[in-house]
């Protein structure tokens, strides 16, 4: 792996920690499997990429968080109030959205080549090189969307999203507006993802309505790479790992296309075995502490049962020699 490989992987892996963040908030926090994700990614990558067309980069970010906040909100309003099953509720967004995405964006695919985008005014600035300051750009968002999310956890409100994911009837007994918390939750973690789908837009310098599909498999795949290696500490240091895991999780595929170990078509694949892979470990590192756990209560109870024996044989060794 060349040196500029590994920095467009770093690179493309800071561009994707929203969306991982988005989906740490409501599969973590909230504790809800949201597959809305795919939908609200496109709507946000729709919308940036007419924008920035229409000469408004700033406002195609601004407008595709917002509107992947409103896909979520649909997505808590139809686990809410039409008490629709998380995983359905998230279905029926998400193909929704598909149409929704075809009559933003006008076609199949839009070019963004030629037009000014949010880096550009930067770069000339600056005078920096194109993928300097896109890596500052988005490593810049990404921590100030990490350190204000940390914050907001920590506020009345942000605890009271952690207590409907951790205990949704304990908090509902606490007088918390459950339903308000989810949609809010579904529309923040939403709008993270729109957000991506925004920044990648512009990033990639196009925008194709089939480049939403399986972002909730590469959203799962970091955050659980992200928790493997940084573990359960703390909601701050999950949105941080999350984070991690995202760059992680690129430099894992670019790895594997370096040495041709597979093609761009099997992409989806390796994120879903490395998705299996990573939540097997806790159960594997879990059944090897339980086998270590037994063999060391096997050989205690050995070693019991051969001083035992010792003793045994002493004490009758003991009972003849008086006997005589």
């Amino acid at each position: 792996m060349t040196p500029q490989v590994f920095f467009d992987a770093v690179t493309l892996g800071f561009e994707y920690s929203l969306l991982a963040v988005g989906v740490f908030i409501t599969f973590r926090i909230l504790d809800m499997a949201d597959l809305t994700v795919d939908g609200s990614f496109g709507l946000g990558l729709a919308c940036s990429a007419v924008l920035t067309v229409a000469g408004h980069p700033v406002l195609g970010l601004v407008v595709g968080a917002i509107a992947g906040a409103c896909a979520g909100c649909a997505t808590g309003l139809l686990i809410t109030k039409a008490k629709i099953n998380p995983l359905l509720a998230g279905i029926i967004t998400m193909t929704g959205l598909y149409s929704v995405n075809i009559y933003v964006l006008g076609a199949p695919n839009v070019s963004l080549l030629g037009v000014t985008r949010v880096f550009d005014p930067i770069i000339e600035a600056t005078g920096l090189p194109d993928d300097v300051v896109k890596m500052g750009l988005v490593v810049l968002i990404a921590a100030a969307a990490v350190a204000i999310l940390a914050c907001y956890f920590h506020t009345e409100s942000g605890l009271a999203v952690r207590a409907v994911g951790d205990n949704e009837e304990m908090s509902r007994a606490s007088s918390i507006n459950t339903d308000a918390i989810k949609v809010g939750g579904l529309a923040l973690g939403n709008g993270l993802v729109g957000l991506t789908g925004a920044i990648l837009a512009q990033y990639q310098g196009f925008a194709d309505l089939s480049s939403g599909t399986g972002m909730v498999m590469v959203g799962l795949a970091s955050v659980i790479i992200g928790e493997v290696f940084g573990g359960h500490r703390s909601v701050t240091w999950g949105l941080a790992c999350a984070v991690i895991g995202s760059v992680v999780y690129r430099l894992i595929i670019q790895f594997a296309l370096a040495i041709n170990l597979l093609d761009a078509n099997a992409l989806k694949l390796v994120s879903a075995v490395i998705v299996a892979v990573f939540m097997a470990l806790p159960a594997v590192q879990k059944a090897m502490r339980d086998r270590s756990t037994r063999a060391a209560a096997r050989n205690v109870m050995e070693r019991l049962l051969a001083e035992d024996a010792e003793a045994l044989v002493g004490a009758g060794q003991k009972e003849a020699a008086n006997d005589r």
